[in-house]
C-alpha cells in the first residue's frame, strides 16, 4: 500500500514537471507568434530571436523543459550566479543560460532516478520494507542531484590537464615568434593557429582571446579575461606578467622565456611528486592481492604434505 502511494506521487510529480514544461515552451510560442505578427503589420524585419524556427525534436523539447525548471531552481543571488559562472567558464561551457540548464538537468536526473528505483522495486518485488524503501529512494534522489557536480568537476579537471600539458610548448613558440620580430598580438594569433592539431583546447582560448582584441577590447582586460576562462595559477601569472611588460615596455621575448623555463620545472616537479606517491600507493595493493598468491604458491604444497601427514 505505501509503495503504490509512492509511485503514484512519483508519477503524478513527473507528469506536473512534463506539464510545466509543455506550457511554457507553449506560451513562449504563442509570445513569439504574436510578436512576429504585429511586426509584420507594421512592415518591420524580423529579428533572428523572432524568425520562425523548425520543428524541435525530443533533444530541444527536454532542453525546453530543463530551462523552465532551472529557472526556478537556480541561485538567486548574483555573486552566486557570477561564481557558477566563472566555473561553466572554466569547464569550456560558454552557452549563454548553461546556470539554468544546469539546474534543471539536476532536478530532472533527480527525479529520473527516484522513477528508476521506484520502478525497479515494483518490478522486481524485492522486500526491504518501508525504512529501507525510504532510504533508497533518497539515495537515488542525491545520486541524481549530485551527479551533474562530479561530471562537471571531472570535465573542469580534464581541461586544466591539457592545458598544462600543451602550454609550456605554447610560451616556446610565443618566444620564438616575439623574438623573429613579431608583435604580442601577432604571436598570440600565430600560436593560436600553430596549436590548433596538438592542443586543441588552448587552441580555442588563443582564438578567443584574439576575437576579443580585433573586438576592441584593451590587451590587460583581454590577458584578464583569459587567465579567468582557465582558472590556473601559472596561467593567471603568465597574464600578470604579460600585463606588466606592456605597461613597462620591457622585453616580452625574455619575459615569456624565463617564466617558460619556470613552468617546465614546475611540470617536471610535480612528476616527481607523483612518482614518489607511487610506492605508498602501490603497497596496499601488493599486501592484500601480491603476498597472498606467492603465499598460496609457495607454501600451498608444504601445508596440504603436513596436513596428510598428520592425518596418516
Amino acid at each position: 500500500m505505501i509503495m503504490s502511494t509512492l509511485i503514484a506521487l512519483l508519477v503524478t510529480a513527473c507528469i506536473s514537471l512534463v506539464a510545466y514544461g509543455a506550457s511554457t515552451l507553449i506560451k513562449s510560442r504563442e509570445e513569439q507568434t504574436g510578436l512576429r505578427a504585429k511586426m509584420s503589420q507594421d512592415n518591420m524585419p524580423l529579428p533572428s530571436s523572432v524568425t520562425p524556427s523548425p520543428a524541435l525534436g525530443l533533444k530541444g523539447y527536454i532542453s525546453m523543459i530543463a530551462h523552465a525548471v532551472g529557472d526556478r531552481f537556480k541561485p538567486r543571488d548574483r555573486e552566486e550566479l557570477t561564481r557558477m559562472e566563472a566555473t561553466f567558464l572554466n569547464a569550456g561551457l560558454r552557452k549563454k543560460n548553461v546556470v539554468v540548464l544546469f539546474f534543471g538537468t539536476k532536478v530532472m536526473c533527480a527525479a529520473l532516478f527516484l522513477l528508476c528505483f521506484m520502478l525497479f522495486r515494483l518490478l522486481t518485488g524485492i522486500q526491504i520494507g518501508f525504512t529501507g524503501t525510504l532510504l533508497l529512494a533518497s539515495l537515488s534522489t542525491l545520486i541524481g542531484f549530485y551527479g551533474p557536480n562530479f561530471w562537471l568537476k571531472g570535465k573542469i579537471t580534464r581541461r586544466r590537464e591539457q592545458i598544462i600539458r600543451g602550454f609550456p610548448d605554447a610560451l616556446d613558440l610565443m618566444v620564438v615568434c616575439t623574438e623573429a620580430g613579431m608583435s604580442l598580438d601577432a604571436a598570440l594569433k600565430r600560436v593560436g593557429e600553430e596549436m590548433r592539431l596538438s592542443n586543441e583546447t588552448l587552441s580555442e582560448e588563443f582564438k578567443i582571446l584574439n576575437l576579443e582584441l580585433r573586438a576592441g577590447k584593451s590587451k590587460a582586460e583581454v590577458l584578464r579575461g583569459l587567465g579567468k576562462r582557465i582558472g590556473l595559477e601559472d596561467v593567471n601569472t603568465l597574464m600578470t606578467l604579460l600585463i606588466q611588460t606592456e605597461k613597462f615596455g620591457t622585453s616580452v621575448g625574455q619575459a615569456l622565456r624565463v617564466h617558460s623555463d619556470a613552468m617546465r620545472t614546475t611540470r617536471i616537479q610535480r612528476v616527481e611528486e607523483v612518482a614518489g606517491k607511487l610506492p605508498i600507493k602501490l603497497l596496499f595493493p601488493t599486501i592484500f592481492c601480491v603476498f597472498p598468491s606467492i603465499f598460496l604458491v609457495v607454501l600451498g604444497p608444504a601445508i596440504i604434505t603436513a596436513i596428510r601427514t598428520w592425518q596418516g
